[in-house]
């Protein structure tokens, strides 16, 4: 039986820098991977090319069968399919918050306008920022524009969502209202694929947890397995100067 998500030895490259070399991982439906690994392993690349926001140059990825990399793939099908949020939190400037959420439903999924602008309030509805509806990015605080973010994504009803390191970008006092909204989606079954140094999170969420180094797998396996028994040494001082950080 395949996996919904399947990337199969995945390689990209920047000039002659390999960033991934060889990237075999599966995603269930429902199932919540998080990817953990030191700065410049390859995680960010990684959901990039399942977007396809970034080429491959070896290897194959298919969601639910069918191939969504290499020539010929809908783009647009492909990223109503799988929904991608950032760092930055990269809302338009020049709309007003239900604008963001709304824009993409009304344009690629030809929602009317009606139809795409109730679907926005719902979904701010849903992370208490109703009231901020009509205010512009620049009013929110960083906490809240990611989480405009996240929804913005969720308009347009993936059936995948990455998540590149969502928390970076913010205070720690706004991290946690983040997670908070992923946690939600993660027990409501969301198909997700995260990259994230919240090591904490990531073993509270993920049902299974892949350790990159150098652009491979190092390690993958259930959460609990590879935060309290990993098998390979590098996972293992990873982990280390994770706690030793005080990070986990």
């Amino acid at each position: 039986m395949t996996a919904f998500l399947e990337l199969r030895d995945v390689h990209k490259r920047f000039g002659h820098l390999e960033v991934l070399r060889g990237i075999d991982l599966d995603v269930e439906e429902h199932q919540v991977v998080c990817l953990i690994g030191p700065s410049g392993c390859g995680k960010s690349t990684l959901l990039r090319c399942v977007n396809a926001l970034e080429t491959i140059e070896g290897g194959e990825i298919r969601i639910d069968g069918e191939r969504v990399s290499g020539r010929g793939v809908n783009l647009n099908a492909l990223r109503a399919d799988v929904g991608i949020v950032f760092q930055s939190f990269n809302l338009f400037p020049h709309m007003s918050v239900v604008q963001n959420v709304a824009l993409a439903p009304h344009k690629v999924l030809k929602l009317s306008k009606k139809e795409a602008l109730q679907r926005a309030d719902t979904l701010l509805a849903r992370i208490g920022l109703l009231e901020k509806r009509d205010d512009y990015p620049d009013r929110l605080s960083g906490g809240q524009q990611q989480r405009v973010a996240i929804v913005r994504a969720l308009a347009m009803q993936p059936r995948v969502l990455l998540l590149d390191e969502v928390t970076s970008a913010l205070d720690p006092e706004l991290v946690a209202e983040v997670l908070t909204l992923v946690s939600e989606l993660a027990l409501e079954s969301m198909t997700m694929l995260i990259a994230t140094h919240e090591m904490g999170f990531a073993k509270q969420v993920a049902n299974k947890v892949a350790f990159l180094y150098a652009g491979k797998i190092e390690e993958e396996g259930p959460s609990e397995q590879i935060f309290s028994d990993p098998q390979r040494e590098r996972t293992r001082n990873f982990l280390r100067s994770i706690i030793e950080a005080k990070r986990l």
